[in-house]
């Protein structure tokens, strides 16, 4: 699987359209009520769900707030590669329970790079383990200095961020458990 530095998901766009398009009718949201929603525009999540465009890590967040899922139900159940700029994520592991989703991903944030987060759906925690590198957390209007052995938990209902220091790549697993979802 390949991956663009443009942020593009290495699965074909086309699962993921499909599943957004499943959900959002699901909910009964209108393609224009999710993309105002979501903050995108109508035209790019009308090109994502027909499967004319690949999202990004920006762009499935977005969705997957609002539509109150995890990311993993936007994507394929297979070993997924996601990143950006400032990111590269391997999801490792996906368990799904009566009450919740949990997913598991192998984070790596580039040197001197910051990856915001936009909130994730109601009720989701998150917390993060650092194997390697230093950095910074930003979450619940607090930033936690990161280095090898940290661990930090907190609601990622809200706006968060990671970054790096400029000595090196932040290598961190990243849990993160949506309730309500199974």
């Amino acid at each position: 699987m390949e991956q663009s530095r443009s942020g593009a998901v290495s699965s074909p766009g086309a699962t993921a359209g499909a599943r957004v398009r499943a959900i959002r009718e699901s909910r009964g949201l209108s393609l224009s009520a999710l993309a105002a929603i979501a903050g995108i525009g109508k035209a790019t999540l009308s090109e994502l769900e027909s499967g004319r465009r690949n999202p990004t890590l920006d762009t499935l967040y977005a969705i997957a707030g609002p539509l109150g899922v995890p990311l993993v139900a936007l994507v394929a159940e297979s070993d997924l590669v996601v990143g950006d700029a400032a990111l590269d994520s391997v999801r490792l592991h996906v368990q799904h329970d009566a009450d919740s989703t949990t997913e598991v991903y192998l984070v790596r944030v580039r040197p001197g790079a910051t990856r915001r987060s936009p909130a994730h759906a109601p009720g989701v925690r998150e917390q993060l383990v650092v194997l390697s590198g230093e950095g910074t957390l930003e979450a619940e209007g607090a930033s936690v200095p990161l280095a090898p052995g940290v661990h930090h938990a907190w609601a990622a209902d809200q706006p968060h961020a990671y970054s790096a220091s400029d000595a090196g790549v932040l290598v961190a697993v990243d849990v993160i458990v949506t309730p309500g979802i199974s």
